[in-house]
């Protein structure tokens, strides 16, 4: 066997490894699914507690944007720290563009105070 079909056979490998750990779960769960589906099995179970109402409620939207502008100040936290841990080897031109980053997020943390989007009610 030459060098390259070697290296492509154990390509070959890895891809077939990838292609039975993906399908495995899905056959799994086909064979310990429910056989005879009742409306006991098929009732959704939380908490042990029965189910109350339509399952299709109306959530109000400031749930939704409280969670974003979470997620915002959450990948803000997650791209100034690896920022600051090399702060002293990038120079003031790093500096400045940390300080445009964080001015924009907190003319956007203005807007979203004053739009009174941060109050959980």
């Amino acid at each position: 066997m030459s060098g390259y079909t070697w290296h492509y056979t154990f390509l070959g490998i890895f891809f077939l490894i990838a292609t039975v750990f993906a399908m495995l779960p899905l056959v799994a769960a086909r064979v310990v699914r429910p056989k005879k589906p009742s409306t006991g099995k098929l009732d959704p179970y939380e908490c042990g507690m029965e189910k109350v109402g339509d399952a299709w409620i109306q959530f109000k939207i400031q749930y939704y944007l409280y969670a974003l502008v979470f997620i915002v100040f959450d990948v803000e936290v997650v791209l100034i720290l690896p920022w600051a841990v090399v702060f002293q080897k990038l120079g003031f031109f790093a500096f400045v563009e940390m300080a445009i980053f964080l001015l924009i997020l907190f003319v956007g943390l203005i807007y979203v105070w004053r739009k009174r989007d941060l109050e959980w009610y």
